[in-house]
């Protein structure tokens, strides 16, 4: 195993958390798994025909769209436990929020896209970190969104029923700008992104 010096995480930690990415990603997908997701076959008639393409290749491409669903799933696995191996107070919880710093006060739930989420969703999120702000007047909520095109912190007002949501302490933060609060590195996620496709390929 070759050095990576992330210095957020060990060489053999980040190593291991890879790995473990690895091996749950999709490269197949068996009938099986294919047949529980409800497929409107006058769509596949649809795209065969609106798109020039055999039934066959309308298939396959659905096959691709359930494991990209999947696998994005998986990311969001790997961004979350990537904090198991942090330290410095970082944790995982079994339940609740997705990564958080009792020590520091931080609470953070890790989203794609947290502004296309359900209203169900919105609302439970909203109920749990309104809930640890009444409770702990130090705490700092984050909404973490991995797929923020630029690097942000920005109270998170959420509008929802009707009601605008507000605190200070209810924050929206890009994955960029959450490690550089975690890690207190400016690069440390861009440090990661160069750093991921060596230790992949290594495992891969």
């Amino acid at each position: 195993m070759r050095k990576y010096d992330l210095g957020f995480i060990s060489d053999e930690d980040i190593y291991k958390h890879v790995k473990e990415t690895v091996a749950r990603y999709s490269a197949t997908i068996d009938l099986a798994s294919f047949n529980k997701n409800i497929i409107d076959p006058i769509k596949l008639t649809f795209d065969a025909k609106v798109y020039g393409r055999t039934m066959e290749e309308v298939i396959a491409s659905e096959c691709i769209r359930q494991m990209d669903k999947s696998n994005n799933n998986h990311i969001g696995y790997f961004h979350q436990n990537l904090f198991r191996y942090a330290g410095n107070g970082w944790s995982v919880p079994a339940e609740g929020f997705d990564v958080v710093n009792e020590e520091r006060h931080i609470f953070v739930e890790m989203k794609n896209k947290p502004n296309e989420m359900s209203k169900k969703i919105q609302r439970l999120i909203l109920m749990r970190m309104f809930d640890k702000l009444i409770r702990d007047r130090k705490a700092i909520c984050y909404m973490v969104d991995f797929s923020a095109t630029e690097k942000i912190e920005m109270p998170w007002m959420v509008k929802l029923d009707g009601y605008e949501y507000y605190d200070d302490r209810l924050r929206y933060c890009s994955i960029d700008k959450f490690y550089e609060i975690a890690f207190g590195v400016n690069d440390s996620y861009q440090t990661l992104c160069n750093t991921l496709p060596l230790v992949v390929s290594e495992i891969n």
